[in-house]
């Protein structure tokens, strides 16, 4: 590996649990085992799947309280699109074990394996491209089968002024994060997720971490393999040293509200592959979003890059997300981007409303529109409808 990777790159923490577990965002293993969208007296409808296997989530929170946190859950996406072409409906799941286990006060392993797998020819994540948008349509919801997330150790000082992360890492865990920016809880197009103008790396072997610059500010640093394959976790980055680097530099109201208060700018930079299969690339992003009342979070995206990977070469975001006390949550969001070589210009919104049914049950209706799909000529626009659930266990 070369000796970049070896150097010292700090993690802001956020208080309480998250503190623990070190880099937590909104799709994180510690954002999924910790939910709560910030509101401090949620209302919920039903003790549902709990009320089913008292026993299972007794023996749960017995191991909990020992240190060791865990979940399993089952997401499924259907997604139906207009397009002239392409097979017009897509539909898979991903089934995961994620958790932590925090056997000292100050450092904690996080682990999480996925099984991602279609149901139809075309996977949700690829249904506008095969309907001939330049669109991710159902981020995370593909066909890549067994996959290694996260395999890290996190390591925070006393005082949660820095926290390090290194093993099996997935970058878009803290990468240029907001509070709507969960594939698994919120919008599902890659528009309104991580930025699409960066090249974001698959999980893989790297070096995480971030200080406190003050009460209000922190800097996030990130330095991971930009080859990686999580279906085959493989220590080449010690070999070929391609590497993908971020650095980013935010805002926020109180670090306990780190993705529900933020505002950011992000830098980063991919190294070309050695086989000649992906040019150098590189690019900056900006996120501004706030909640207010614990309850409307707007929010504005912007990123800018050089190179040919990323999906966009320019991006901008604009939209709400809304959190009830009963903990639904709903979004709307307008992109408009550009992609590298073409002059014109896709426009795209989502707007979606997740049922909470219980913590442990959630049923998310979607529609996606994209109008002036890149990818063709012989149509304006493209309609998509979309049911995301998950059950979680």
């Amino acid at each position: 590996m070369k000796p970049l990777i070896l150097s010292c790159v700090l993690a802001i923490g956020l208080v309480g649990n998250a503190a623990a577990q070190g880099l937590s965002g909104p799709s994180s293993v510690e954002g999924d085992l910790s939910p709560g969208d910030g509101l401090t007296d949620p209302q919920l409808r039903s003790d549902f799947p709990r009320n089913i296997a008292p026993g299972w989530f007794s023996w749960k929170d017995g191991l909990a309280e020992k240190g060791f946190r865990f979940n399993l859950d089952y997401l499924t996406l259907g997604q139906s699109s207009n397009a002239n072409l392409g097979e017009g409906n897509a539909a898979s799941g991903i089934f995961r074990v994620y958790g932590n286990w925090q056997p000292t006060e100050h450092g904690s392993l996080t682990f999480k394996l996925e099984h991602r797998h279609a149901y139809t020819a075309v996977a949700p994540q690829f249904l506008g491209l095969d309907g001939g948008a330049l669109a991710i349509t159902g981020t995370a919801f593909n066909d890549n089968g067994a996959m290694l997330t996260n395999l890290f150790w996190s390591q925070r000082a006393p005082d949660a002024s820095w926290t390090l992360q290194f093993g099996q890492i997935d970058v878009t865990d803290f990468l240029d994060i907001y509070g709507a920016v969960s594939p698994y809880s919120a919008f599902q197009n890659l528009a309104f997720n991580t930025n699409p103008t960066i090249n974001t790396p698959n999980p893989g072997l790297g070096l995480a971490g971030g200080v406190k610059l003050g009460e209000n500010f922190y800097a996030i640093g990130s330095i991971a393999d930009a080859n990686a394959d999580p279906t085959s976790p493989d220590l080449n980055v010690f070999s070929d040293g391609n590497l993908f680097k971020s650095l980013e530099l935010g805002y926020t109201s109180g670090l306990d509200r780190i993705y529900f208060d933020n505002i950011h700018l992000t830098l980063w930079h991919a190294d070309a592959a050695n086989d000649g299969s992906r040019a150098e690339d590189y690019g900056a992003s900006f996120s501004a979003a706030w909640f207010v009342d614990n309850k409307w979070i707007p929010f504005v995206r912007a990123g800018v890059s050089e190179g040919t990977a990323a999906l966009y070469d320019k991006s901008l975001s604009a939209g709400i997300a809304y959190y009830g006390r009963n903990t639904d949550a709903a979004g709307l969001g307008l992109n408009w981007a550009q992609a590298n070589g073409n002059d014109a210009t896709q426009f795209t919104a989502e707007a979606f409303y997740r049922f909470s049914i219980s913590p442990g049950l959630h049923i998310t209706p979607s529609i996606q529109y994209i109008s002036n799909p890149l990818l063709t000529v012989g149509q304006d626009d493209i309609f998509l409808i979309g049911l995301r659930t998950r059950i979680v266990f």
